[in-house]
């Protein structure tokens, strides 16, 4: 690209580095970049629009992290394919009737969102679901804002027994997804306030933080989590860590680290640490570790969980543990409105977590996804050279190839009908590691897994 016609405006509400992010998107649905065309290097597009080095580095990073482009170590930024073959914006793919046709499923679904819906529990759901309507019509009303008082009591003794999470139900705020419920965390801290983001990391996180405006850090990882010097140093008030089972590298956070972050947080007023337990649930070599929040005696851990993976997606029910200080602004805010979760699936949960079925779904779920990734990783055993991170726990790991370029291996598996995301996905800048793809599991049938491994081992095969 050797033309930027870009022309920022000052008095615009966006940031300068969101008008930059929106006009290469525009440049691309219009099919002016494509595929594979090279952006100009960070230091000479901060040179034609007259910015800083950040708000440039900013702006390339969101590309990045959404798919939109991909870093090249050493070389710089080019458009990605999977976006230079999406139709323009607006414009819908349509069957021969012209009715819009739905996406055809992939061969083999090695994406990091899905679940086993085979574990599901049918008969037992349906079971209490039809005693929790028939019982109590009171439940058709609408209910608190943070959720039904009693399935928020259920939860703070299955937090305490299963995350160590200390708290009261009162503190307890029931919505629909965590996406929602870091709305709702981001509308109760400052305006002003600098959040530091894991890098790589969550998306969606930085999506929410996009959608109000809020300024962002991103902070490297090493073998324990977020490094602590750059967050120190980064001049943020809030830190957003996965300690359990961070996304997508998969490190979990030792002890020794989590009590630094809390120090760090506690040393300054109006300091946060947003704790998401993703997949805390799904350990194959130890015992769930407690959650960070079990650390926390000044009230500085802001935790979010959701039954998402552990149940199901489309059941929505997540929740937050706020900090008492947070409590009253909580009240302020969002007391007048109802939970965005239905009162009926919340009774529901709450007999199924209080009669036992959950905590025996949730060892039925551990023990097939421990079978699933062993039986993948021992087809991936057949890639010369293969490296895995992140097998511990979760639903996912990392699959490197040593000098591999992570776009061939994104095309190649593409070619054989089996879409992956590269590392680079999930970076504010390049990737750490090269030649790196990450591989979910769970929503592959395990009785496929033998030919979905050989499929990919063929696929990366010269």
């Amino acid at each position: 690209m050797e033309t930027v016609t870009l022309k920022l405006q000052t008095g615009d509400k966006r940031p300068l580095y969101e008008q930059i992010y929106r006009y290469f998107i525009g440049e691309m649905e219009a099919g002016r970049l494509k595929e594979g065309e090279k952006l100009p290097s960070k230091r000479a597009l901060r040179a034609a629009l007259g910015v800083s080095q950040s708000t440039v580095e900013t702006a390339y990073g969101m590309l990045t992290a959404e798919g939109y482009l991909r870093a090249v170590p050493k070389s710089g930024y080019y458009v990605s394919a999977a976006l230079a073959r999406a139709m323009p914006a607006g414009e819908l793919r349509q069957t021969d009737e012209g009715e819009d046709r739905p996406p055809r499923p992939p061969r083999f679904d090695f994406s990091t969102g899905a679940v086993d819906t085979s574990l599901f529990p049918y008969a037992s759901w349906a079971r209490i679901s039809r005693e929790v309507i028939s019982r109590d019509p009171q439940l058709l009303q609408r209910g608190e804002a943070g959720g039904d008082r009693s399935f928020r009591e259920t939860l703070t003794v299955f937090l305490r027994e299963y995350r160590g999470v200390r708290c009261e139900a009162d503190q307890i705020v029931v919505g629909a997804g965590i996406e929602y419920l870091l709305s709702v965390v981001v509308r109760l801290l400052p305006a002003d306030a600098v959040y530091a983001v894991e890098n790589p990391g969550y998306g969606a996180l930085h999506r929410v933080l996009r959608s109000h405006d809020r300024s962002i850090r991103p902070i490297p990882l090493d073998g324990e989590g977020m490094e602590e010097d750059a967050l120190r140093h980064s001049g943020a008030d809030v830190a957003c860590v996965t300690p359990s089972h961070q996304f997508p590298m998969g490190v979990t956070m030792p002890a020794g680290r989590r009590s630094r972050l809390l120090r760090w947080a506690e040393e300054q007023e109006g300091r946060y640490l947003i704790e998401d337990d993703y997949d805390s649930e799904f350990r194959y070599a130890s015992r769930p570790i407690p959650a960070m929040q079990s650390m926390d005696s000044e009230g500085k851990v802001i935790y979010v969980g959701t039954f998402s993976r552990s149940v199901a997606p489309g059941i929505r029910v997540a929740y937050l543990v706020l900090p008492r200080p947070l409590l009253g602004r909580y009240r302020q805010v969002f007391g007048y409105g109802a939970s965005t979760v239905s009162r009926f699936e919340q009774q529901t949960l709450r007999l199924f977590i209080q009669r036992g079925l959950y905590s025996r779904h949730l060892r039925r779920s551990v023990n097939l996804y421990r079978k699933k990734q062993e039986l993948l990783l021992s087809g991936l055993r057949a890639l010369p050279g293969a490296e895995t991170r992140g097998t511990e726990a979760g639903l996912h790991f990392l699959l490197t190839l040593p000098g591999r370029d992570e776009a061939w291996l994104t095309a190649r598996a593409a070619r054989a009908d089996i879409p992956l995301r590269g590392l680079s996905a999930y970076c504010l800048g390049a990737p750490p590691i090269a030649g790196t793809v990450v591989v979910g599991f769970a929503g592959l049938r395990i009785e496929e897994i033998p030919d979905a491994a050989r499929t990919l081992v063929q696929a990366f095969a010269e």
